[in-house]
């Protein structure tokens, strides 16, 4: 009797555990294989940029680029045109942010770790309200401004536009609109059935926070390179 009971307890637990698997990667069932070896891919180099971002090292932008490379092709074929659009920028941003990493201000120096002027902040206001017009025209040209995701969309692209181009310019502030993009992207990628990028903007989250932090403590020292 009690083996039965044992065996029935166990039989319970495995069909819940089987329905939190089935509820949390269920979708990937109608993915390829390698659609979803491609997003674990891209994944785990996004982890490998922003980590390098905390750190403060020059890798932040080639592991990027090749994350939002492959995004770029994911999302493309998934017609999710705002975060497309997204990694494309991304990608672009991680080119000119290589340069301006990598530009020396001095002999010694290069580009270090800074606060946003106000001019700054007066260009990060204009992406902002640019890319939300943008990403509106294109959802729209496109028929695709047909439930709230595409509302959500529209502002995590422009949120994050602005902090890809603060981190391309090395300004602390860079992680306040990270974090923010990120916050709001982790219910949103599970509701649109990419688990392993929810979770992916779950661990952004809080590697930006530490990555607020650590560039707060050297705020106006000589930034490392590779």
């Amino acid at each position: 009797m009690t083996n039965k009971l044992l065996t029935f307890e166990l039989q319970i637990s495995i069909n819940k555990m089987t329905e939190i698997f089935d509820f949390l990667f269920g979708q990937y069932k109608e993915y390829s294989t390698t659609d979803t070896t491609l997003e674990i891919i891209a994944v785990i180099f996004g982890f490998l940029s922003v980590w390098f971002s905390k750190q403060n090292k020059i890798w932040v932008f080639p592991t990027g680029m090749i994350s939002t490379s492959i995004f770029v092709y994911l999302l493309l074929k998934w017609e999710l045109l705002g975060d497309m659009m997204i990694n494309g920028y991304y990608f672009i941003m991680s080119v000119y942010g290589w340069y301006i990493w990598t530009r020396k201000v001095d002999e010694t120096h290069v580009t270090p770790i800074s606060e946003t002027t106000k001019k700054e902040k007066n260009i990060s206001i204009f992406i902002f309200l640019a890319t939300l017009l943008f990403v509106f025209i294109v959802y729209k040209t496109f028929n695709k401004w047909t439930s709230w995701v595409a509302y959500a969309d529209t502002i995590t692209t422009a949120i994050f536009f602005v902090g890809m181009w603060l981190m391309a310019k090395r300004k602390i502030e860079n992680w306040l609109f990270w974090i923010a993009g990120n916050i709001i992207s982790v219910p949103l990628y599970f509701y649109k059935g990419f688990t392993f990028t929810s979770f992916q903007y779950l661990g952004f989250t809080f590697i930006a926070i530490f990555g607020y932090l650590a560039w707060k403590k050297n705020l106006n020292k000589s930034p490392s390179t590779l």
